[in-house]
């Protein structure tokens, strides 16, 4: 083992493991048609596929110009073949592009929704040792046991009241934004 993996504390490792675990468990419920889509994708912005299509384009319409003699010339100028082709692949590259972008979209409001799972019991958590603390203060007669902001602290969080007093005060253009809903936060 390198330095490196030797320097991370064992939560640590626990905690990409299970990290580690969840995106396997994401990965391994993908849809046939998901996968395929994600490696469309992953292919198609590659610098060779883009070197490739400039190949093909540049080719056909060499093949096509009526420049190169003894050449059969069967999709003249405007290239009407090629632009079908074209216009077709970029149908289904978009396609496939957005049921990546969905299964992404997808991933990405669990993982936000376990953030907050999370949050919410570190925030419980957090609040009882305030309160345990609190009560040492005050079995030792120390004056931060009777401090405002502690007691402020000490109040039960409530994200729904926090979620409503945001929506408040965000721009509107992000309180009506038709993407996701999250008003059952």
């Amino acid at each position: 083992m390198n330095s490196a993996s030797n320097s991370i504390d064992t939560q640590s490792k626990q905690s990409i493991k299970a990290v580690s675990e969840l995106e396997r468990a994401a990965l391994a419920r993908r849809t046939a048609a998901e996968t395929f889509s994600d490696l469309v994708v992953s292919q198609a912005g590659r610098p060779w596929v883009i070197a490739l299509h400039a190949l093909w384009f540049g080719a056909w319409m060499l093949w096509n110009s009526g420049r190169v003699p003894g050449v059969h010339v069967f999709d003249p100028f405007p290239f009407m073949g090629l632009t079908t082709i074209v216009s077709l692949e970029a149908i289904f590259l978009s396609l496939f592009i957005l049921v990546s972008q969905n299964r992404a979209t997808r991933r990405a409001d669990e993982r936000a929704h376990l953030d907050l799972q999370i949050n919410l019991m570190a925030e419980r958590e957090a609040t009882k040792m305030l309160g345990l603390l609190r009560a040492l203060c005050a079995y030792h007669g120390l004056a931060e046991a009777v401090d405002s902001e502690v007691a402020e602290m000490l109040r039960e969080t409530e994200p729904a009241s926090i979620a409503r007093e945001l929506e408040k005060h965000l721009p509107s253009e992000l309180r009506n934004s038709p993407v996701g809903d999250d008003s059952n936060v």
